[in-house]
């Protein structure tokens, strides 16, 4: 077993080495075990302005930001302001979506762990006065339920953005100046930023896209999403030792550095708990707590969360039996090739466990009938048709819409092939990736209900 100056040195050391092989611009990183903390930084934190990266440089964290929402739900859980399973409307009694008698169903904790079943990838930008979230939870009255409250897992944005409304409502207090005195106050964080007014205090990272596939990765037009998706990861932003600062107080049993207790003793372990089971995707872990994404390997759990932005990319994983805790933040490229590099180095010379083998297309994939598959699959930002041409080859298509759309999107046609029962894969890698497409239920003639990508996408017109 190594130990963290071990870390230290083969991160200084590779580092930069490692950004030029997987074009990344700049990469921050922090190690946290037991009361010990390692971090660094190489690379540029933007193209354009040529300004290294350093261990106090700023990043987004994206949709890590699900887990300080998460946890501001169980600070008012452990004060008896909210029970979890009662439901949404008890709080927020303004609450719709468009199937109304499931809005009156869904519970809290059916938000948390990804099951309340509407549409989640809502990304409606509803200005940036303190009232924008309560103005984006009154645009929801419209969007699909896709199943029925409870039944299934599907990752849903929206319903993390309803939380931080909830949070708004029973703090009686913006979403930001909650997490500011409730999680970065307490936790003593000097390096962690609301929005981009507070980040520009910073060395603040800038995203970085490709416009055209190969054309290499250029600063992005746009620093961040919109306000309104705070809750579920647009703006926030900090330095990786912030970040494995939140993730020691929960390995802590809510402890922070200074002895606060941040959480209420039992309330992190039941937050990493396994909530619901997550069909075989192998990107997206096995299954799900309360806001945080775990994976069930033979040795141990790893739990934790990914996020992504407009160009970056945030990678946080633990290890509670190990009491480690790694952080990596990135600002365009192969994000995921660099993490599996860092992140598997870090939990291969720390830990007993080790990172699950990411999916890959057979190498002789079989030839099936995909009758079952065929046809389009429908969501807000985009549709998804599944077609098997003459030779049997089975393609999908990706046409983007809305906000995707307005983003700048373009339609893509990928070659999918057998993977496993009900899931075929894609021939190409997606940023490093082969993304499972499972096939989930029945539409009652035969033909597959849900494409599940970490999301479940519903046949059109079914």
């Amino acid at each position: 077993m190594g130990n963290l100056d071990d870390i230290q040195a083969w991160l200084d050391e590779r580092l930069p080495q490692l950004l030029e092989e997987h074009d990344v611009p700049g990469a921050g990183w922090a190690v946290v075990q037991g009361d010990r903390v390692a971090d660094g930084a190489a690379g540029l934190l933007g193209k354009a302005t040529g300004v290294e990266a350093t261990a106090d440089s700023v990043f987004q964290i994206g949709s890590i930001t699900k887990l300080w929402t998460s946890t501001l739900v169980m600070q008012l859980a452990d004060e008896g302001k909210i029970d979890i399973d009662r439901p949404v409307r008890s709080y927020l009694p303004e609450f719709r979506v468009a199937d109304d008698e499931a809005a009156a169903q869904i519970t809290v904790r059916q938000l948390l762990n990804h099951t309340a079943g509407f549409e989640g990838d809502v990304f409606t930008d509803t200005g940036v006065g303190d009232d924008c979230l309560e103005k984006y939870v009154a645009t929801l009255h419209e969007v699909p339920q896709l199943f029925p409250p409870g039944e299934q897992f599907s990752y849903n944005n929206a319903g993390y953005c309803v939380l931080g409304r909830l949070v708004e409502v029973l703090r009686g207090q913006p979403y930001d100046a909650c997490l500011r005195e409730h999680l970065i106050a307490p936790l003593g964080l000097t390096h962690t930023a609301t929005g981009p007014y507070e980040a520009i205090m910073f060395r603040a990272a800038v995203g970085h896209i490709e416009m055209e596939p190969g054309a290499g990765y250029v600063p992005a037009p746009m620093w961040a999403m919109a306000r309104s998706n705070t809750p579920a990861g647009s703006m926030l932003a900090m330095r990786p030792r912030d970040l494995v600062a939140f993730a020691r107080m929960h390995l802590e049993d809510g402890l922070a550095a200074d002895g606060a207790q941040v959480l209420a003793p039992g309330t992190a372990a039941r937050m990493h708990d396994r909530e619901v089971d997550l069909p075989e995707l192998g990107l997206m872990g096995t299954s799900w707590g309360l806001g945080f994404e775990r994976f069930d390997t033979p040795a141990g759990t790893i739990i934790g969360h990914d996020g992504n932005t407009i160009g970056q990319a945030a990678f946080l994983r633990m290890v509670p039996e190990a009491e480690l805790a790694v952080a990596l933040l990135t600002n365009g490229g192969d994000a995921v090739s660099l993490y599996r590099d860092v992140v598997g180095h870090v939990l291969g010379e720390l830990t007993e466990v080790v990172l699950p083998a990411l999916p890959a297309p057979p190498a002789e994939p079989r030839r099936i009938d995909a009758e079952r598959y065929v046809g389009t699959y429908s969501a807000q930002v985009f549709d998804l048709t599944v077609s098997q041409d003459d030779d049997q080859r089975i393609w999908i298509e990706q046409t983007p819409k809305g906000v995707f759309e307005e983003m700048g999107g373009r339609a893509e046609r990928t070659e999918l092939v057998h993977y496993r029962d009900d899931m075929l894969i894609p021939v190409q890698a997606d940023r490093g990736m082969h993304m499972p497409h499972a096939f989930v239920g029945d539409d009652g003639t035969g033909h597959a209900l849900y494409l599940h990508l970490g999301r479940a996408v519903r046949r059109a017109g079914a």
